[in-house]
């Protein structure tokens, strides 16, 4: 039987994967991506630990996911450029070799709470200029129903499987499995067959896009913890996640258009 910490996480991998796909079938990949990339799941599971446990292994925890976010921008940094010379499960193992052998790195360096912090955020600055310049017409795009239902339960899947594994390793390869980007791992899969190389990077810089969101929520998570009331900082962490998101996007789509 499903216990409710396990069937909360499903459900939110469950409406991540679908309200992604539904946002890129009508505004396109990008912004489908900037919406994955967002705390859709991490958020709301921050909320029920925020309520269960105390500040400061809420901080504890916000720190550690800081430490593995170079790890994710790696992860969708190597698919994308993967995408342009080989099919999406060569693209898929390159990809997760990069998040796991970085991951597993980063917990090991001395850093101070403040370097991770401003080393999360740097590299999601620059995480988006690294990915490959491909042209990619904007607007709507065709998902089947089908589709959709096949990109959700095979979200569903993976997020089970990574659940279960956790549970039966060692607490440090644990960590690291649940900092897997699920989404990241599932959408590329099914848009570079289906819609080509130009889609999926489309797709992943969107990803590190909404990241940007994901980062300004855990840096202000963990630094307004130690200063407000849980409340406060957990309604603090949306806005600065919303903020940066929307920001970035704005900046991005003003520079595109004054290059075209």
């Amino acid at each position: 039987m499903l216990s409710l910490t396990l069937l909360l996480k499903l459900t939110l991998v469950a409406a991540s994967a679908l309200l992604s796909s539904l946002v890129a079938r009508r505004f396109g990949h990008g912004i489908g991506g900037t919406l994955a990339g967002m705390p859709m799941i991490a958020g709301p599971i921050m909320g029920f630990v925020l309520l269960q446990t105390g500040i400061d292994e809420v901080r504890a925890i916000a720190l550690a996911t800081l430490v593995c976010l170079p790890a994710t921008v790696a992860h969708l940094i190597t698919f994308a450029w993967s995408s342009t010379r080989w099919p999406w499960p060569v693209a898929l193992l390159l990809a997760n070799a990069a998040f796991f052998g970085l991951g597993s790195l980063l917990p090991l360096l001395p850093f101070p709470p403040a370097l991770s912090c401003v080393l999360a955020l740097a590299v999601l600055a620059v995480g988006g200029a690294l990915m490959p310049q491909l042209p990619i017409a904007r607007g709507p795009v065709d998902i089947p129903h089908l589709e959709l239902a096949c990109r959700v339960a095979v979200a569903i899947f993976v997020a089970w499987l990574i659940i279960r594994g956790a549970g039966v390793v060692p607490a440090a390869v644990s960590g690291l499995l649940l900092a897997v980007p699920i989404t990241g791992n599932v959408l590329p899969c099914f848009t570079l067959p289906r819609y080509g190389t130009a889609a999926t990077v489309a797709l992943l810089r969107g990803f590190v896009r909404g990241l940007s969101g994901f980062g300004a929520f855990f840096v202000m998570l963990y630094l307004g913890l130690s200063s407000w009331g849980a409340g406060t900082a957990y309604a603090a962490a949306w806005l600065a996640a919303l903020l940066a998101a929307a920001g970035l996007y704005a900046w991005q789509h003003r520079r595109l258009a004054s290059m075209a």
